[in-house]
């Protein structure tokens, strides 16, 4: 058995639509003009791209972060997509009896409804998400919190995710982190944070997993 320990955006789901959206709507409010390219804004807590983009202004940031959250409740949450062969790749880890739940950087409360409309959402035991006031993306504690939950050693534990602050994550509890190539961040970016295997589609996570 191995506790597969999942980050949301950018490996379980597309959700750029929704979260470029709710960004926009937020510099919009602020009466800021956004960036051009908001990808990179995908993965890391949002306070990391508000920040130097509103001179650091703690209150403008705060507002920004909460225009973002206020049309995310509403629409954000339901703008995404699964990633092709999700599903069949949940399947074969449950029948392989490996207990799976989800670390995500998004607060508890937006990322639950997304995880209860998802066709495969009852496949997660536990749901990991940061306290919203937080500024960091808490993804080692998280993960520490689940290995005490779930009773689990490191070594029987395995977090999947596309950014670097999941493989991060990984490392600092000593888990196999496991980065996947289709989402948000790149084979450099996941390298370097010291990913023990990159999966380049859902099969091959499958495989890396049931080794």
């Amino acid at each position: 058995m191995t506790l597969c320990l999942f980050d949301l955006d950018g490996t379980l789901i597309d959700s750029e639509p929704g979260i470029t959206a709710c960004i926009r709507y937020a510099f919009d409010k602020l009466g800021v003009a956004a960036p051009t390219d908001l990808r990179p804004w995908i993965g890391p807590p949002l306070r990391h791209g508000f920040a130097p983009l509103l001179e650091h202004d703690a209150e403008r940031v705060e507002a920004a972060v909460d225009y973002y959250h206020e049309r995310f409740a509403t629409l954000g949450w339901r703008e995404h997509a699964v990633y092709p062969g999700i599903v069949t790749m949940i399947e074969r880890l449950q029948a392989a009896g490996h207990v799976l739940a989800v670390v995500t950087s998004k607060p508890e409360r937006h990322a639950r409804p997304i995880i209860e409309h998802l066709p495969f959402g009852d496949a997660f035991a536990r749901l990991y998400g940061p306290d919203p006031s937080s500024p960091h993306s808490e993804k080692a504690s998280m993960i520490a919190a689940a290995l005490a939950d779930f009773d689990a050693l490191p070594e029987q534990a395995a977090m999947i995710g596309d950014r670097h602050f999941d493989i991060e994550g990984a490392v600092a509890n000593h888990v196999r982190g496991i980065g996947v190539l289709w989402g948000f961040g790149s084979r450099e970016e996941l390298e370097l944070a010291g990913a023990h295997e990159l999966a380049r589609d859902p099969v091959h996570l499958a495989d890396l997993l049931a080794t």
